[in-house]
C-alpha cells in the first residue's frame, strides 16, 4: 500500500491499496434486528486483508438468479484477523436484490470481493465529530463510534423508518444521538444542529439526492470548512450499484 499525504502536512490520509480479488465464504448469519443481517464471510484469502478506515468500502459479487453476480459497495463492518473473517451488514427492508440475497444467505454460499481500493483515515482526535445518515449509512457510524475515545464528542443523527432497528452504540466517547424517521425530518435536524465552533469533522453519507441538500446545508448554513467534510451518496433511488463522494477534504501537496 502506498501512503499518499503526511500526517504531519494534514488531518486526513489517504492510503492506496493494491487490487485484490478474493473468493470467500459465509461463515454464519446474524439477524441483528427485523431490519438487518450480519454476514460473516471466511477464508485464507483474507490473511492479507486491510480496512484502515471505517468510511471503507469492498465490492461484493453476489450470485444471482440471472446469472451474472450483483456487484454492490459494502462497508467493511469488521474484520477479525485472527480468524480471518470479515463481517458484513446488509439492510433487508425494501426490494434491493443483495438484501434479498442476505435474507436468505447460508454457511458454505461463496461469494467474490474486491477492495478495498483506498482508505481515507480521518484523524481520530478532532474535538468533535458529526456522524450522520441513513440506514445504508449504520455499518460505517457504528464502526466509528466503536474507534472514538472518550476523549472525544459525537453527534449522530440517523434516518431510520422501522424504530424497530434503532440499535445500541458501542461507544467511549460522549453520545449525542438523533433517530428521525425520514429524509425532510433528518434535513431538518441537520439544519437545527448548533455545531461546535472547536475544529470538528462532519462525515454523512445516504440517498444522493438528500447528501446534495446536506451538503449545501453544511456549507451554507452552518459554514463548516470544506477540509473537514466528507459527504457521500451512497445510493441513488431508481439507480442500482450506486456510489459517489459528493465532497470532501482537498488534496493538498
Amino acid at each position: 500500500m502506498t501512503l499518499l499525504s503526511s500526517p504531519s502536512i494534514r488531518r486526513v490520509q489517504r492510503v492506496r491499496h493494491d487490487l485484490r480479488i478474493r473468493r470467500l465464504a459465509v461463515s454464519r448469519v446474524q439477524r441483528i434486528s427485523p431490519g438487518f443481517a450480519a454476514v460473516c464471510f471466511a477464508g485464507a484469502e483474507l490473511a492479507d486483508f486491510t480496512s484502515l478506515s471505517f468510511d471503507d468500502h469492498v465490492k461484493l459479487m453476489l450470485p444471482s438468479a440471472a446469472g451474472e453476480p450483483l456487484r454492490r459497495d459494502f462497508t467493511p463492518r469488521r474484520f477479525d484477523a485472527a480468524r480471518q473473517e470479515l463481517t458484513v451488514e446488509f439492510a433487508l427492508h425494501g426490494h434491493g436484490a443483495a438484501g434479498a440475497w442476505a435474507t436468505d444467505a447460508a454457511p458454505g454460499q461463496s461469494v467474490t470481493i474486491g477492495g478495498p481500493r483506498g482508505s481515507m483515515v480521518i484523524a481520530a482526535d478532532h474535538e468533535w465529530h458529526l456522524l450522520a445518515g441513513d440506514a445504508s449509512a449504520l455499518p460505517a457510524i457504528h464502526r466509528r463510534l466503536e474507534e472514538l475515545g472518550s476523549g472525544q464528542r459525537a453527534l449522530v443523527l440517523v434516518e431510520l423508518a422501522d424504530p424497530a432497528d434503532e440499535r445500541r452504540f458501542d461507544t467511549a466517547a460522549q453520545l449525542e444521538l438523533q433517530w428521525v424517521r425520514n429524509a425532510q425530518q433528518w434535513l431538518a435536524a441537520l439544519r437545527e444542529l448548533e455545531l461546535p465552533r472547536t475544529e470538528g469533522f462532519v462525515w454523512c453519507a445516504g440517498e444522493a439526492r438528500t447528501m446534495a441538500t446536506a451538503r449545501a446545508l453544511l456549507r451554507s448554513h452552518h459554514g463548516h470548512p470544506p477540509e473537514a467534510m466528507r459527504v457521500s451518496a451512497y445510493w441513488k433511488s431508481g439507480a442500482p450499484a450506486f456510489h459517489e463522494v459528493l465532497s470532501e477534504p482537498a488534496q493538498q501537496p
